[in-house]
C-alpha cells in the first residue's frame, strides 16, 4: 500500500498507511521547542493515539496553543484525581475542582477524615510522580450513557451523573487511566508521562493546582488575588443557595418548569449587590466611580443599574466615558510594528484627563471634551460640566483600574470596580467552566446582533482581544476597592438559542471552525431556555437586545 502524503505545518511529508499522530509526533519532535500534545487534521482536533485518517493537512500543537493547553490542564486535574484516589482509598473524601485562580485550579477536599494541608498535599504531588514516572496510559473509550450513569453513581459522582442524564446520544467516551475512570470534556495527552511540569499550593480552604503557561519547563508563579478569590467564592455561595453549583443541576430546573423564579432570584440578587456597591460609594463620599473589566463583562449595563442605585440613594450621577479623552489619532506614536495601538493607555491624553478630573474634585466648571471616532479628533460643543455636592461621576474605560489614568486625583475621591463574568457553574465535579468561555459566547451573539459581525470573525479576533485583556486590565484588578461579578446562573440556556446557530454557520474548511466546535459541545450540555422571563433591565439584555436602558 503507498504512503500517504501529508503537509505537517507547512512540510510536505510522506508517512506509511496507519501512522499515529503519535508516531508522527516523535519523528517529528525536533521541529518544534515544546512537546507535542494534540494533533489538528483538516481543521479536526485529533489526538495523538489516533490514526491519520488519509492525506490532508497536520498541524501538530504544544502546550502554547490554546487547544494544546486546555489538554495538558485537564489532563494534569484527571491525573491529580487518579493519585488523590490512590492516597486516600477507602475514605470518605470528594475532590472538587471549583474554578481558575491565575494560572491555577482552586480545588477543595470534601472529608471528615482528611484535612487539606501540608503533609497532604506532599503525599499528593508525591503520588502524582510517581504516576508520572511510570508513563501510565491514558484510554479512551467508548460506552453506554447509561452505563456510565450507573458507573458515577456509584463512585459518588453525583454531579456528573446528572450532567450525563440529560445527554441524548446513546454512548460517550470515558477516560481510563489505571482502573480509574471519568468523564471530560475534551481530548486528553497519550500517557502520564507528558504531565511532568505542575505544583501543588495550600490556599485558604484548599490548594492551587499550578499549571505552565508561556514558558512551559516550569509552572507559571503563584500570585494570590485575594479579591479576585474572594469574588469567586461569593459566586460559589450565590450558587449554593440558588441551589444550582453545576449545569446537571441547572438542567434539573429547565426540566421542571421552575425556570423563571430561578430567573427572578437571579435578577434579584445581582440588584441587591449593585444597591450595596452603591451604598458603599456614598459612604466613602466617592466622585469618581471607575468601571473596567475584560470585553464582554456587561459593562454598560452595570453602569446604568449602579446609576439608578446611586439616584435612589440620593446622588447625581453623571456618565463619562474614557473613550472621549483619546489624542488625536495623527498625534499617537506607532509601536514597533508601525501601528498605532488604540488600546494602549498612552493613546488617552492622561495629562488632560487628571487636569479636568482635578478642576472638577475642586468644584470649578470644565468644557468636557467628545472624540469624534469619523475624524479621529478630539472636539469641545459646549459640554459644561461642574459638580455639585451630590454629583460624581461614573467613568467607564479599560484603563480606569490603571493608577496612571488618574495619578492626581485624591484616593478617597475615587471608588473602582473590577467587573466581569465569573460564571458560578461548573460543569461537573472535575471541570470548571470556563469563564472565558462565557465572555466569548456572549460577545458571539452582541456582535452578530449590533454589528452584523460573524461567529468567524468574533473567534478570529478573540485572541487580540485577550491579549489586550492580558496587558491593560488584569495586572490591575486587585486594585479595585470592589469587584462585581456579572454573571448570571441562567445565562448559557438562553444564550444557546442565539450562539448555536452562529456557530453551526463556520464551514470546516474556516480556521476558525474547531474553536466553534468546541463551542457547540460546551453549549450542548445546556437544555435551551427561552428569553421570555428575562426582565428588560436584565444584564443579558445587552447581549440578546430587549433592554429599555441605552446599551
Amino acid at each position: 500500500m503507498s504512503d500517504l502524503l501529508i503537509h505537517v505545518d507547512g512540510r510536505e511529508e510522506k508517512t506509511p498507511v496507519d501512522t499515529t499522530f503519535l508516531e508522527l509526533a516523535r519523528r517529528d519532535k525536533n521541529y518544534y521547542d515544546d512537546e507535542i500534545l494534540l494533533a489538528k487534521f483538516d481543521n479536526r482536533i485529533m489526538e495523538l493515539n489516533k490514526k491519520i485518517p488519509g492525506e490532508g493537512r497536520i498541524s501538530l500543537l504544544t502546550g502554547l496553543d490554546h487547544d494544546g493547553q486546555r489538554t495538558y490542564r485537564r489532563s494534569l486535574v484527571f491525573l491529580m484525581e487518579k493519585a488523590c484516589f490512590n492516597i486516600l482509598y477507602g475514605k470518605n473524601a470528594d475532590l472538587f475542582v471549583r474554578h481558575s485562580l491565575g494560572q491555577g485550579y482552586f480545588c477543595e477536599l470534601e472529608s471528615e477524615d482528611q484535612e487539606v494541608n501540608e503533609d497532604f498535599l506532599k503525599k499528593l504531588k508525591a503520588e502524582m510522580l510517581r504516576l508520572i514516572e511510570m508513563d501510565l496510559p491514558i484510554k479512551k473509550y467508548s460506552i453506554k450513557t447509561r452505563e456510565a450513569i450507573k458507573i458515577f453513581h456509584d463512585e459518588g459522582l453525583y454531579n456528573k451523573e446528572k450532567l450525563l442524564r440529560y445527554r441524548t446520544s446513546s454512548n460517550i467516551n470515558v477516560y481510563e487511566l489505571d482502573g480509574y475512570v471519568d468523564y471530560y470534556y475534551g481530548c486528553m495527552v497519550p500517557s502520564t508521562s507528558y504531565l511532568k511540569v505542575f505544583d501543588l499550593r495550600k490556599y485558604d480552604s484548599g490548594f492551587i493546582l499550578q499549571f505552565p503557561y508561556k514558558d512551559l519547563k516550569k509552572p507559571y508563579p503563584f500570585t494570590s488575588y485575594h479579591k479576585l478569590f474572594e469574588a469567586e467564592k461569593s459566586a460559589n455561595e450565590w450558587s449554593e443557595l440558588l441551589r444550582i453549583p453545576t449545569v446537571g443541576a441547572l438542567n434539573d430546573v429547565i426540566s421542571s418548569g421552575n425556570s423563571t423564579e430561578m430567573v427572578l432570584m437571579q435578577e434579584a440578587l445581582m440588584e441587591q449587590k449593585i444597591g450595596d456597591l452603591a451604598e458603599d460609594i456614598k459612604k466613602k463620599k466617592a466622585k469618581f466611580v471607575l468601571i473596567a473589566g475584560p470585553s464582554s463583562s456587561g459593562k454598560t449595563t452595570f453602569s446604568y443599574r449602579l446609576s439608578i442605585q446611586l439616584r435612589a440613594k440620593g446622588l447625581n450621577p453623571h456618565p463619562l466615558s474614557l473613550d472621549d479623552y483619546y489624542i488625536d489619532r495623527d498625534k499617537i506614536l506607532p509601536g514597533k510594528d508601525g501601528k498605532i495601538d488604540l488600546e494602549s493607555i498612552d493613546a488617552l491624553d492622561i495629562d488632560g484627563f487628571n487636569h479636568d478630573m482635578n478642576e472638577l474634585f475642586n468644584g470649578k466648571e470644565i468644557d468636557l471634551p467628545t472624540f469624534n471616532f469619523k475624524t479621529g479628533k478630539r472636539e469641545y460643543r459646549g459640554r459644561k460640566m461642574k459638580l455639585m455636592d451630590n454629583d460624581l461621576l461614573v467613568i467607564e474605560g479599560i484603563h480606569g483600574l490603571n493608577e496612571r489614568l488618574s495619578s492626581m486625583l485624591p484616593k478617597e475621591s475615587k471608588y473602582k470596580i473590577y467587573i466581569s463574568d465569573l460564571t458560578q457553574l461548573s460543569i461537573d465535579e472535575h471541570n470548571p467552566l470556563s469563564t472565558t468561555d462565557g465572555r466569548l459566547i456572549r460577545r458571539i451573539v452582541r456582535d452578530a446582533r449590533t454589528r452584523g459581525t460573524s461567529a468567524r470573525d468574533t473567534i478570529a479576533m478573540w485572541d487580540s482581544v485577550r491579549r489586550g485583556e492580558e496587558k491593560n486590565i488584569f495586572p490591575f484588578q486587585e486594585s479595585a476597592d470592589s469587584m462585581f461579578n456579572s454573571a448570571l446562573i441562567y445565562e448559557m440556556p438562553v444564550l444557546k438559542l442565539y450562539a448555536e446557530p452562529l456557530l453551526m454557520g463556520i464551514s470546516e474548511d474556516c480556521p476558525e471552525y474547531c474553536e466553534a466546535r468546541r463551542l457547540v459541545k460546551l453549549l450542548d450540555y445546556f437544555l435551551p431556555l427561552p428569553p421570555d422571563a428575562v426582565n428588560n433591565t436584565s444584564l443579558l439584555r445587552e447581549f440578546i437586545g430587549g433592554s429599555i436602558l441605552n446599551v
